[in-house]
């Protein structure tokens, strides 16, 4: 039975017993837990968008260039989708170890483990050389990435929220959701600079540039992860020997129904990320806009996702969880087809239009939406819980949305006289 909390989300009696962390916002830790939430978040966007990038601009024909360009297209999100469906099982290992051991060691693991997988990434032979081993390997490096991302989000959220007093969780969480835009803005413009290449420079190196990057960023993210202690919440958790054995099997058997809310809640944001700044891109560039001007389109509208994402939470602190998620949903249904009219216009101008849309309706959304999953479970499952739900709903909303409309696509090709 949930109960409501004062900021309106939802909590589980179990929640109750558990005393808030005496933090306060004005400390040095207090902010270098911000700033590793903050870098973390920034990392893991910055090397899942790039894959999702140059899936659509780049994979296809270095990856796939024995096959049409409409089927390599597709094969090219199908890579995409498939990092995606590694992410719930990523949740679930690094949930796993991050309920029972602690949240700070698995965040290091996690960081770790991608910005390895997307520095190989870089490194990858196109088929041309090495045939076919070249997909196969893109693809497990790819899961690979999938899985560490999974672990990420949802350690980084509850690094900040389980530090933060109780009347700020929603500011604090939603440092991990700050990231997402700058990381996908230094992403998009990574990619942009590349492109700025003559083309066969582009897709012959040009674009291993910004994978091999993200070492350096994961540098800058592992000194300062090092640096911060456990979260009071699991230390109290520890003392009260309250962990559990397998805190997947105690989500889905106890908290069924908070993970189907967290999860239905998570694809309003990603089914838009994933149509409007994925398959968009793609859409836009082979209906003949420049590719460097659509880039920067993206990246200019990170901006306004980071500032909605801010307000955002601020708002949920003050009014609730639910209602300002409520408004960003309600936006983005009613915004929907217009946004899907700008993409299928085909100019710079309007994708532009199109991407500052669907970012603002998703900052709004996503801003509330780390303390709104973290809260519909008690501490001992929390990491498990919210990492679950959360990259659930990426796989579904933006792992194959691209996919699907890629796949609609090539079907309508076919069957157009």
């Amino acid at each position: 039975m949930l109960s409501k909390s004062a900021n309106g989300s939802a909590s589980s009696p179990a929640q109750s017993g558990v005393h808030p962390p005496a933090e306060s916002f004005n400390t040095k830790h207090m902010r270098k837990v911000l700033a590793s939430s903050f870098i973390g978040s920034v990392i893991e966007y910055y090397d899942f968008l790039l894959y999702a990038t140059a899936a659509a601009l780049v994979f296809g024909p270095v990856f796939f260039s024995n096959l049409s360009p409409a089927v390599a297209t597709f094969a090219s999100f199908g890579t995409l989708a498939v990092g995606y469906l590694a992410r719930p099982l990523g949740g679930a290992l690094f949930g796993h170890f991050g309920d029972r051991v602690g949240r700070k060691h698995v965040l290091v693991i996690s960081m770790l483990t991608m910005g390895i997988a997307t520095t190989c990434i870089g490194l990858l032979p196109p088929t041309a050389k090495i045939g076919v081993m070249a997909p196969i390997l893109m693809v497990l490096l790819r899961m690979v990435q999938g899985v560490a991302v999974g672990g990420e989000w949802g350690g980084a959220m509850l690094v900040a929220l389980e530090h933060a007093p109780a009347k700020r969780r929603g500011f604090a969480a939603s440092f991990a959701n700050m990231g997402a835009p700058v990381g996908t803005m230094l992403a998009t413009l990574a990619v942009s600079a590349a492109t700025l290449l003559p083309d066969d420079d582009f897709l012959t190196w040009g674009w291993r540039i910004p994978f091999l990057l993200s070492i350096l960023l994961v540098g800058v993210g592992l000194v300062i992860r090092l640096t911060v202690a456990e979260t009071p919440l699991f230390q109290q958790l520890e003392e009260q020997h309250r962990t559990r054995k397998l805190p997947i099997w105690d989500v889905i058997t106890n908290y069924p129904r908070n993970l189907l809310l967290g999860t239905l809640a998570g694809i309003s944001i990603w089914s838009t990320a994933g149509m409007v700044t994925v398959w968009g891109v793609t859409h836009v560039v082979e209906a003949g806009a420049d590719k460097t001007g659509v880039l920067n389109a993206k990246a200019l509208a990170a901006v306004g996702a980071l500032i909605t994402v801010y307000i955002g939470a601020r708002l949920s602190d003050r009014f609730g969880r639910r209602p300002v998620m409520i408004a960003g949903a309600g936006a983005g249904a009613a915004l929907a087809l217009p946004m899907l009219w700008l993409l299928d216009l085909g100019t710079v101008t309007a994708y532009a239009l199109a991407v500052m849309l669907g970012q603002l309706i998703q900052g709004f959304i996503f801003g509330p939406f780390a303390a709104f999953t973290a809260e519909l479970f008690p501490t001992h499952v929390r990491y498990t819980g919210a990492s679950v739900a959360f990259q659930t709903a990426s796989t579904i909303g933006a792992g194959c949305t691209p996919a699907i409309a890629a796949g609609l696509m090539v079907a309508t090709a076919e069957t157009s006289p």
